[in-house]
């Protein structure tokens, strides 16, 4: 076979015979009654939609437990968006496979990240936060899934170490704003950057296709990451034996709490501290510039100044330099 063509090198009308990941897949049947396959095709540059029209079950039943298919088809843009039309598909060994070609998780980049990481809470005086950083920098088990963690199933960050790189751009960004607005405690803005998100290692699965857990399904990151923090201030108390701050500890609560900004958002309270407000509006900043880049990057539209039009931000996006 000629050397692999990665999603991310797939125009419109290419024809495809190679083999991807299969993320997920699902025979369903449309109104007519006719069966089709449902592909959610990936490598370590992106997914893509596989639509196998006219499948018979056997089709389906040959490849349902294989993790990479052979696939043959032509893509076309639908909707704005890239897609294959697949007219055929075989299961294939895992043997036969480069694991390389297919794994989106950058380890080098997030030995790097997480170098940062470790520099910027080391600038924390405060040393009840110290302590407690201190304590989740220990645990090896949720560092290990931090590192690997995406970010979010779409929109931004959408990636294994996501949600590492996002949390070391918003740690950056808090302490880059604390000269400015020297009435906030940029101890506890640092803190509560590093911890408003930590519950999304459970909430999240980097492993194979980006999904949500059964715990993230039925709990969600926001509380996962208040149980988090008590268990980790109980680690604290128990290394230190004195107790910890009972006002710090309300005040950390409420910054995980209320980091979504609106209860329509998710968020159980709305920020009421001026390091909650700080968070919500920094978060809510590099999740949107995040996922602007990542869809003008990707974008395919043959308009060099306009994306597609994109549904969840609900507009086009300009996206030629400016001269």
């Amino acid at each position: 076979m000629s050397e692999r063509l990665f999603i991310n090198q797939l125009s419109e009308q290419t024809q495809v015979d190679d083999v991807y990941r299969a993320a997920d897949k699902q025979l369903r049947a449309n109104r007519q009654g006719n069966k089709y396959i449902l592909l959610k095709l990936a490598d370590r540059t992106g997914t893509l939609t596989g639509m196998f029209w006219n499948a018979e079950d056997r089709d389906f039943e040959r490849c349902q437990d294989s993790e990479y298919l052979h696939v043959k088809g032509r893509t076309q843009i639908y909707n704005g968006n890239m897609q294959m039309i697949v007219t055929g598909i075989s299961p294939v060994d895992p043997s036969q496979v480069d694991p390389a070609d297919f794994d989106m998780f950058d380890a080098s980049a997030s030995e790097q990240a997480f170098a940062r990481l470790k520099e910027l809470l080391g600038s924390v005086r405060n040393i009840h936060l110290r302590q407690l950083l201190d304590a989740c920098l220990a645990d090896e088990e949720f560092m290990t899934r931090f590192k690997q963690s995406p970010a979010a199933v779409t929109n931004h960050h959408a990636f294994p170490g996501g949600l590492l790189r996002h949390t070391v751009d918003l740690i950056e960004l808090a302490q880059l704003i604390g000269p400015r607005y020297p009435q906030l405690d940029i101890d506890l803005l640092t803190t509560g950057a590093f911890l408003h998100d930590i519950g999304k290692t459970e909430e999240l699965s980097s492993g194979g296709e980006l999904t949500y857990t059964d715990r993230g399904q039925l709990v969600g990151h926001i509380v996962i990451g208040v149980q988090y923090l008590a268990d980790r201030i109980a680690v604290v108390e128990a290394e230190t034996k004195s107790p910890f701050p009972v006002q710090l500890k309300w005040h950390l609560e409420h910054l995980i709490l209320s980091h979504h900004g609106l209860l329509e958002y998710g968020s159980p309270k709305v920020p009421l501290t001026r390091e909650a407000i700080a968070l919500h509006h920094l978060d809510n900043l590099d999740a949107k510039l995040a996922a602007a880049t990542s869809i003008i990057d990707s974008d395919i539209s043959g308009d060099k100044n306009w994306t597609n039009y994109n549904p969840s931000m609900g507009k086009k996006l300009w996206k030629s330099p400016i001269d």
